[in-house]
């Protein structure tokens, strides 16, 4: 049945095409409008969204699986409720969560098209997921659901697993064992005490990372058949170890495996730490726990060893009768029966001595292994009747998969069966390269060092926001996989950065350039004929600057303005030699006044009536008399 989705959940988050589909929930691709990224949704199926049992379930996953964050868990970044109308009217919830999307695949489709991994493949991965099972355990949350299909491998590599919490409510598509409706698992993977419908805990998780190890290794699950059946395996019957399926599977996996699929949980590994730590010592050629080893012998079939032989003591036949002497006929026939019984009693003697020989130890020469192919040096041991430990260290010195030393060595006399240790070269250990950007140069150097690595070349560059002596950037990457020996160069901050010339620059494009060296800014103005808010100088000067130093930019202001005015008033002398008839004078000679403008120039104004006073005099104008 199909979920009613909307195009818009949460009123930001665009719903795309269909993804996944489990026996809960769907999967969408999303788009986060609001952030603009890619997403992946989960939705309640429509055929639960009325069961007020896996609604419930939902909710409250969704809010606990958010408090999860961790590099290898998919990251969950919201929840909420929608209500889709049906065909009727009626309202129904939907329930959805976004997650981190993750472009990849899952295990199971690594497993479908490529069958089974590498060890060293296999183990990383695994390696990765109980990383995440270590985080989420300490936080008080048991997956109960690891398998290949709640496990994704990015295309970088990056192993994601899913399905945290919410796993407990979702019933698989395959094989899934359930009780009173509450999920227990996948059958294939689930531990003896789900199958039995015991309360679980966080080394059933353990469990289920064993078998998931087991089917990467071989390409099957531990036991196969109906559920029924493998519950009852789960529960009752030994496990093979990997190495039955795949020869290529080394000891140290097997013995992995073997400790994690333990029946009772006690014996088996206690915590995800204690199952990644032996991984990740495989993966750099050292031996794993001696728990892991112990748990290998005790699966390994036992020799049945034959009660000795009780050795009959070589004395008289005392029970014989007594010799009859009779006539010589009898007589011959006596002989005849002493003569049996002596060849009997040497006969017996004989193989008493055969099994007393037998049953003294045998004294062989130990074979020189030692630069031999591990193949050679195990097939020569084998057939001079010795067994055979291997151990891998790793070695730059000797090539991988040669013998490096021997215990008991080559040439010494040692009783058939005793076993000789190899160790043998694993080739530089594969590791990581570490995370050290914006550490000091010297934590950087130790971290690499301890990453069995080498630090090779030191480059300094100007780094806006870096101080001196801190890593920029590494090369290669950080998580970058690398060899034992493996060279990292480093990059690192010089403390300072280049002050361009800002001069001439408007006060917005002088921030947005420190701005971006990181540089703290400060202003000030000054009086100029440039363009306001125009950079005249910055201090300090343009040059080479200690990260972290604040710029005073000098910005232009405009010039103080000062405008005056003044009006002047002036009286004509009188005219006494001119005369009536000539005389062209008004009656009244006014002066206009005049305003100074800001240009200089000055510009007459329309006379004010003869009555009033101007602006700055208190003299009115002068009359002139008529003649």
């Amino acid at each position: 049945m199909t979920t009613p989705v909307p195009t818009l959940l949460g009123g930001r988050y665009e719903v795309g095409d269909l993804i996944a589909r489990g026996g809960m929930a769907e999967v969408h691709h999303g788009y986060d409008t609001r952030l603009g990224r890619s997403v992946a949704i989960k939705i309640l199926r429509s055929d639960h969204v009325r069961d007020a049992h896996f609604l419930g379930r939902f909710r409250r996953e969704a809010q606990s699986v958010a408090g999860l964050n961790h590099r290898n868990i998919v990251a969950v970044y919201d929840s909420g409720e929608d209500q889709q109308t049906e065909i009727g009217g009626a309202k129904i919830p939907v329930p959805w969560i976004v997650m981190e999307y993750v472009d990849g695949f899952t295990l199971r489709e690594l497993l479908t098209s490529n069958g089974p991994l590498p060890a060293q493949e296999a183990a990383r991965i695994t390696e990765s997921v109980l990383d995440a099972l270590a985080y989420s355990h300490d936080m008080g949350m048991v997956h109960r659901d690891i398998k290949p299909a709640n496990v994704m491998v990015a295309r970088d590599g990056t192993v994601k697993v899913m399905d945290f919490g919410i796993a407990r409510a979702v019933a698989d598509t395959q094989a899934t064992m359930t009780q009173t409706s509450s999920v227990m698992g996948t059958a294939q993977y689930i531990s003896p005490e789900q199958a039995e419908g015991l309360v679980v805990d966080s080394r059933s998780d353990l469990y289920s990372t064993g078998c998931l190890l087991f089917e990467l290794l071989t390409g099957r699950t531990p036991f196969v058949g109906e559920p029924v059946s493998l519950t009852y395996q789960h529960v009752s019957k030994p496990p093979p170890l990997p190495s039955q399926f795949n020869g290529a599977v080394p000891e140290a996996l097997d013995a992995a495996v073997a400790l994690a699929l333990v029946k009772d949980r006690d014996r088996r590994y206690q915590v995800a730490e204690d199952f990644r730590d032996d991984l990740r010592s495989f993966r750099l050629g050292r031996p794993v726990s001696s728990a892991a080893y112990a748990a290998l012998r005790a699966d390994a079939p036992t020799a049945v060893v034959a009660p000795a032989t009780e050795v009959p003591s070589a004395r008289p036949v005392a029970d014989a009768p007594p010799p009859v002497y009779a006539d010589p006929p009898r007589r011959g026939m006596g002989a005849l029966a002493i003569v049996s019984l002596l060849l009997i009693a040497v006969g017996v003697l004989g193989f008493a001595v055969k099994t007393y020989l037998d049953a003294q130890p045998k004294y062989l020469t130990v074979p020189a292994v030692v630069n031999k192919s591990v193949e050679t040096a195990t097939a020569e041991l084998k057939s001079a009747g010795f067994d055979v430990s291997t151990v891998y260290r790793p070695s730059r010195e000797v090539t991988k998969d040669k013998v490096i030393e021997q215990d008991p060595r080559g040439g010494t006399e040692r009783v058939a069966g005793t076993q000789v240790n190899i160790v043998v070269s694993g080739g530089p250990a594969s590791t990581r390269v570490p995370s050290v950007t914006g550490k000091s140069l010297d934590e950087a150097k130790e971290l690499i060092t301890q990453a069995g690595l080498d630090v090779g070349n030191v480059t300094t560059i100007d780094a806006p926001g870096r101080a001196k002596d801190v890593v920029v950037k590494t090369t290669p990457s950080a998580y970058a996989d690398a060899a034992e020996g493996d060279v990292v160069d480093l990059t690192i901050a010089s403390g300072q950065v280049s002050l361009p010339d800002l001069k001439g620059k408007t006060q917005d494009e002088a921030r947005n350039a420190l701005a971006t060296l990181r540089l703290p800014v400060k202003t000030e103005t000054r009086e100029s004929d440039q363009r306001e808010n125009t950079v005249l100088e910055t201090d300090p000067l343009p040059g080479k600057v200690d990260v972290g130093t604040t710029v005073t930019l000098v910005l232009a202001k405009p010039r103080a303005v000062t405008s005056t005015t003044t009006v002047t008033t002036t009286t004509e002398p009188s005219s006494t030699s001119t005369s009536p008839s000539t005389s062209t004078s008004p009656d009244t000679i006014e002066t206009p006044p005049t305003t100074q403008t800001s240009g200089g120039n000055r510009t007459p104004e329309t006379p004010p009536p003869a009555r009033e006073s101007s602006a700055t005099s208190t003299n009115p104008p002068t009359e002139l008399p008529r003649p």
